[in-house]
């Protein structure tokens, strides 16, 4: 009996002690087995994603270690999870699954949409997206064509997870129902052969092998992270950009990375704000003639020059701006261009004195407003997109940011709207509203939604003109066409705005400019793609559509008689190239600002202007050497 009891516990410490080996050898297998469905699925889902957005063009390909990189990746993070109490772990786990399948679902959503994955600029895309745009966005992108698309992909993976965690979840609680409460002998017996016969063969086996294969993926992508950690480090969005420049660049091959670097890049940019207040003393005025008493800034919105019947257009789009035009009236820039095809960005260049190839950066440069508040002019700001109350950015530099900005605003403006409107009458009505606060001086900027996004919710139903049958093109759907009708029809009705503002200044000695942000695409030629897409590769097309704008000169009747210099030198400058960085340059010279920030060669009614300047588009790419 003595015998007995001794073997049996000389066999409960061999146990123990193999129990103690066995978990020691396995440690490098717990991040595996302890959240194995999880490790299965989110390495399939970064596959996925990997592939979903690769462009479907010649040479496009995926990043060479981007297989070797999710596995660190995925083995990194369970290994994380392992060492969390199993109760804490479960919970963890569902957040993670949320958040990279939510972020995974935005990242491929944004590629098949508009040709591009989650940037800084998608980011930058929904702070200026406030609800009523939200829902607008919605309605005209969301389809059930999409479950069809590469965001199907990411979508079945989903589907697979749910079902099966699900099939995982039903067979432990099957489980556990059916546990017995005692430790039977059978089952002890079976726990002693799989602990000292499976476990030492398999664990040294499988551990080694994950360590060795953990150990070699790390090599192969080390370089690459290394360079992610490298531009996740700098302090300010300059070096960022520039580190993004360099052929060692990291490779942000998955949709969390990108989103990562998205919301790090936007919280850099906020800095701005700062150096923008800071520079608000630098906006000196040496003295000022007062050259135009009554200049008035109209800026559009995605207005594609090819589509103004002022351009040539065969559609009747701008009939009001076209008889003013032949009037003389109105003179017309043949060759002006945007500087970017994202609102914010140009606004950024519009206002500030920077230009696009200076030293430092655009909010190191006073805002030209300031300029004007400073010289004497009275400065009027109504928009129809931009409100300091009604902001609804998660970060806090979209479009308006600088211009919401409580320091910035009051350096800027002395009369500014409380108020958005349906459609852009509405900024006529605050015009009219707010035009006895105008002074002697007066500099009035005019922000218009203009072909903001969903087009047919830019006009009143009963000012539209054109309809689907205007547009018999083959290869294009009903709902193509529809846009196509949309898109017209809101030119239209801008046309009927403009000269709505146009017609309020008629009887005074009064210059106005009208520019929209950008341009935008809308089915022209042989491409199925309205919108913008916001792709980091600019070809001649997406450059003739996006880039493109109309821009011109309206004169007064008494503007014309008292500044026929003016009127000369706008003549001149009608076939020169442009672009809209350079505006806040012109605008002086029109109000006879001197300052040091003043530059001739920017201004394009001065005879040193420089017409060779290079229109650098995004920071990245010549216009004029992309072709036609």
């Amino acid at each position: 009996m003595w015998q007995t009891c001794s073997n049996f516990a000389v066999k409960l410490l061999k146990v123990k002690m193999f129990k103690k080996i066995n978990n020691l050898l396995a440690l490098p297998l717990l991040p595996i087995t302890r959240n194995a469905v999880f490790f299965v699925m989110m390495f399939i889902l970064g596959a996925v994603c990997t592939y979903a957005v690769l462009p479907e063009r010649r040479g496009a390909h995926v990043f060479e270690f981007w297989w070797q990189e999710l596995f660190v990746d995925v083995y990194f993070v369970c290994a994380l999870l392992a060492a969390l109490p199993e109760k804490v772990r479960r919970w963890v786990r569902l957040a993670l699954y949320i958040i990279f399948y939510a972020i995974a679902i935005v990242d491929v959503y944004c590629f098949v949409k508009f040709d591009s994955t989650l940037t800084p600029t998608m980011l930058l895309l929904v702070g200026e997206t406030n609800s009523g745009e939200a829902s607008e966005f919605f309605r005209s992108y969301f389809s059930w064509d999409l479950l069809s698309s590469r965001l199907g992909w990411v979508l079945l993976v989903l589907l697979v997870n749910i079902i099966v965690e699900g099939i995982v979840a039903w067979v432990k609680h099957r489980r556990k129902e059916h546990e017995e409460d005692s430790f039977s002998l059978r089952k002890g017996m079976f726990s002693v052969a799989r602990t000292c016969c499976l476990s030492p063969m398999l664990n040294p086996l499988l551990s080694l092998l994950v360590t060795v294969f953990v150990i070699y993926c790390l090599t192969e992508c080390w370089t690459n992270k290394q360079a992610e950690y490298r531009l996740m480090s700098y302090d300010n969005i300059g070096d960022v950009e520039h580190e993004l420049t360099e052929k060692t660049c990291a490779n942000l091959y998955l949709p969390v990375y990108r989103f990562a670097f998205s919301v790090y890049a936007n919280r850099l940019t906020s800095k701005q704000v700062s150096r923008l207040v800071h520079g608000i003393k630098d906006a000196v005025v040496d003295s000022c003639s007062y050259t135009s008493p009554n200049i008035v800034l109209v800026i559009g919105e995605s207005y594609n020059r090819h589509h103004s019947q002022l351009y040539g257009y065969e559609k009747p789009t701008a009939p009001r701006q076209l008889e003013r035009e032949q009037k003389g009236e109105l003179i017309k820039l043949e060759d002006a261009v945007s500087s970017w095809n994202l609102t914010s960005y140009v606004f950024k260049q519009m206002f500030s004195m920077y230009a696009v190839g200076d030293k430092d950066d655009w909010c190191d440069y006073p805002l030209f407003p300031e300029l004007f508040r400073n010289a004497g002019y009275h400065v009027t700001f109504i928009t129809n997109q931009f409100l300091p109350q009604a902001k609804e950015a998660v970060y806090d530099f979209s479009g308006g940011f600088f211009l919401n900005n409580e320091k910035l605003s009051k350096a800027m403006f002395d009369t500014r709207n409380q108020k958005l409107y349906d459609y852009d009458d509405g900024v006529t009505y605050e015009y009219d509203r707010l035009k006895k606060e105008n002074t002697e001086h007066n500099l009035i900027i005019l922000h218009l939604r203009g072909q903001h996004v969903h087009y047919a919710s830019r006009v009143p139903k009963a000012q539209k003109h054109f309809t689907i049958d205007d547009y018999q093109r083959k290869g294009f759907t009903k709902k193509e066409r529809q846009v196509m009708a949309d898109y017209d029809n809101a030119l239209l009705y801008n046309d009927s705005i403009v000269d709505e503002i146009v017609k309020r200044f008629e009887q005074e000695d009064a210059i106005v400019i009208y520019v929209p942000d950008h341009g935008e695409e809308c089915y022209d030629g042989d491409v199925h793609f309205f919108g913008r897409m916001h792709s980091t590769e600019i070809t001649a097309r997406l450059a003739h559509e996006e880039f493109d704008i109309p821009m011109w000169f309206w004169c007064s009747e008494r503007y014309r008689e008292a500044h026929p210099d003016i009127v000369e030198s706008i003549r001149k400058a009608s076939t020169l190239r442009y672009m809209t960085d350079a505006l806040p340059h012109t605008l002086l010279r029109l109000a006879g600002i001197s300052t040091r920030w003043y530059r001739p060669s920017l201004d394009i009614l001065s005879d040193e202007y420089d017409d060779e300047r290079p229109r650098i588009l995004k920071l990245t790419t010549d216009y004029d050497k992309l072709g036609k």
